[in-house]
């Protein structure tokens, strides 16, 4: 009897510790899961409906799509003309244990890989180029705006009735210079007698100059404009002065800046490559690859104007040029 009671006894005791052990296990709350920081560094304003724009839209859209900012934090730093200054905004995130640090700018590309090689477990985003420096802590972007470039040319060939077509663009390098070649491609598959006059202003940040170079094209004729930078906001600007010239926009939707003129935009979407680097780095890949925005990746999208009256044979001529290009039919030069 008292061997069974002992036996009882031992039983409730190993019964009572397991329950304790259950409830303290249950009691236990599970890890956080960890916030992902992400810093930009941005050569405009993150409302400069152009280059800098499309970035901080991608980021802020990523971020809801994760949960919001307990899940993903954004700091950036706007305006950083020079290029000393951005570099010592990335090296300072970077310090500060951000996971990724964002160079959104190709002049920033030397600052990069000086710095990145500082902090091997950050992970370096920058763009547009392709160079990621040999490193396994960089991932470097670009776009093909070429493509929207030639399919906003076919649009501009079969619009303009002066066959006079002004471009404004900054500095003729990067995708400032593959969009305005793709745009001057797209004009002349449709009609190679229209003249495309180009004017580089050797600036990404001057509007005054960007006006100026939109008003001389209007004068000469031109009743069509397209162009690349923040800095457009003054050839749009001029645009509008006049009235009746039409807009072409890239890197991001233009169409509220002149909503009776603009007619289509090429812009860039990065959500896709920014969930692609969080999901990598999480993975334990810091870098090491290129992403290229292209319109059969939907990196690049054709927005057309809603409220711009677009013929339906000229609007099928567009979709005619994107199809093509993205099945390989149509070849952009780069």
């Amino acid at each position: 009897m008292k061997k069974h009671n002992v036996w009882m006894a031992i039983c409730a005791l190993l019964v009572a510790a397991l329950v304790l052990t259950a409830c303290g296990q249950a009691a236990t709350p599970a890890p956080a899961a960890k916030v992902v920081r992400v810093a930009v560094v941005m050569p405009s304003s993150t409302t400069d409906m152009a280059f800098s724009q499309s970035m901080y839209s991608a980021l802020v859209a990523v971020q809801k799509e994760m949960g919001g900012e307990a899940a993903m934090e954004i700091k950036y730093s706007e305006n950083m003309f020079k290029v000393p200054d951005a570099a010592a905004a990335i090296r300072d995130y970077a310090s500060q244990g951000f996971d990724i640090v964002v160079a959104h700018g190709s002049q920033y590309g030397a600052s990069v890989e000086e710095i990145a090689k500082d902090f091997p477990g950050t992970t370096f985003a920058w763009g547009t180029d392709v160079n990621t420096f040999g490193l396994p802590n960089v991932y470097a972007y670009t776009a093909a705006a070429q493509e929207g470039g030639y399919v906003n040319g076919v649009l501009a060939a079969k619009l303009t009735t002066s066959k006079q077509i002004g471009v404004t663009g900054p500095v003729e390098v990067g995708d400032a210079k593959t969009y305005i070649d793709g745009f001057v491609q797209g004009v002349a598959s449709v009609d190679p007698s229209i003249t495309v006059n180009k004017t580089w202003t050797g600036s990404f940040s001057d509007v005054a100059l960007m006006t100026e170079a939109a008003k001389t094209h209007i004068a000469a004729g031109a009743d069509v404009l397209t162009g690349s930078s923040q800095s457009v906001v003054g050839s749009i600007g001029a645009a509008k002065e006049n009235g009746k010239v039409l807009w072409f926009g890239t890197q991001s939707e233009q169409t509220t800046l002149a909503p009776e003129l603009v007619v289509a935009s090429q812009v860039y979407d990065w959500t896709a490559m920014i969930k692609e680097i969080i999901a990598s780095r999480a993975a334990g890949t810091l870098g090491g690859k290129t992403y290229t925005l292209q319109l059969s990746n939907d990196g690049l999208k054709i927005v057309f104007n809603a409220g711009y009256n677009l013929p339906a044979d000229v609007k099928a001529a567009a979709d005619a040029a994107i199809e093509g290009i993205k099945g390989g039919k149509i070849t952009v030069n780069p």
